[in-house]
């Protein structure tokens, strides 16, 4: 084997919160049970020691059961790696939040989480109902709890010890920034969709200068072609460096300072997804310079996801 490159050892520091990041994570949502199961066992096998979660996914028991099997099968210790799930937009009241943190440890066959996420910052009327839905199929939203009602709540797990560190997912700068200032224990990393495409370097400025963990979901564009893995630009640096599409999109994102989520479901992909090494300077400014701009995902305007479909 190989020596293992700078990127798949690289551990990004939590300013607030304790322990280290390893900069490129696996991300779970997988609708199939069978998949997610041997897709995690899979990925912990090939070298991912990050793996992000969330209650919205449905499958944190599946994911717990592959990891408990293969840090018994390949000798590593719950230290050696990194868990994050996420809670949910109908449990955004105060009393919901530690029942919910106890039901995702529960699951993921875990006594402590590494970090937890607010999944979006919108609430939803509070219930089992994970998409509590009117009579015109409309969204029913919680307007009697703040983010920072929910902030409070998840500083309180901190504080308890089970939870060393806390953040938020589909958020942005604008709202991020009202929160930070007045957060008891600072977000230690935020988790937003990120590539070539939406490269939210303004957020990415405010996250290196607050200490915040900068976590890139869907890095290469959700794989929705045409997208990022389709780009020129991409496709030409590919071809000169000799590594294929996903693994420069995915290098890119490591190489700009952010952790990042790529969700292979074979054992061949994850390998070829961990086998990512620094682009050299030109390739890396001429991926910045695309000037193509695009949001696959609306969730940060509903907290409800959904994709943009591909142009014919």
């Amino acid at each position: 084997m190989d020596a293992p490159t700078d990127f798949q050892l690289r551990k990004i520091p939590l300013k607030h919160g304790p322990g280290a990041m390893p900069a490129i994570g696996f991300g779970t949502l997988i609708p199939d049970p069978a998949t997610t199961r041997t897709a995690v066992y899979d990925a912990l096998t090939e070298g991912f020691r990050h793996f992000d979660c969330a209650e919205r996914y449905r499958n944190e028991s599946e994911v717990g059961e592959a990891l408990q099997k293969g840090l018994a099968a390949n000798g590593i210790a719950r230290e050696e790696v990194f868990v994050t799930t996420k809670l949910w937009n109908s449990n955004h009241r105060p009393e919901r939040v530690p029942q919910a943190f106890e039901a995702s440890c529960k699951k993921l066959g875990i006594d402590y989480l590494d970090l937890y996420l607010i999944h979006t910052p919108f609430a939803f009327q509070p219930g089992d109902d994970q998409d509590p839905r009117d009579q015109n199929g409309d969204v029913i939203y919680d307007d009697g709890v703040t983010l920072l009602d929910t902030w409070r709540a998840m500083e309180a797990l901190v504080d308890g010890g089970k939870c060393r560190a806390i953040g938020l997912s589909d958020i942005t700068l604008s709202d991020l920034q009202p929160l930070y200032e007045v957060a008891r224990i600072k977000p230690a990393a935020v988790q937003v969709e990120a590539h070539p495409y939406l490269p939210e370097t303004e957020l990415l400025e405010f996250c290196n200068g607050n200490g915040i963990v900068f976590l890139a979901f869907a890095p290469l564009g959700h794989g929705i072609r045409p997208g990022p893995l389709d780009d020129p630009v991409v496709a030409a640096i590919a071809a000169r460096v000799e590594k294929t599409p996903a693994q420069v999109l995915l290098a890119w994102a490591v190489q700009r300072g952010t952790a990042m989520l790529t969700t292979p479901k074979t054992a061949a992909r994850a390998r070829e997804n961990f086998s990512i090494a620094a682009l050299p300077a030109d390739a890396f400014e001429a991926i910045d310079q695309i000037q193509t701009r695009r949001r696959y995902n609306e969730v940060v305007k509903t907290g409800t996801p959904g994709f943009i479909p591909s142009r014919k």
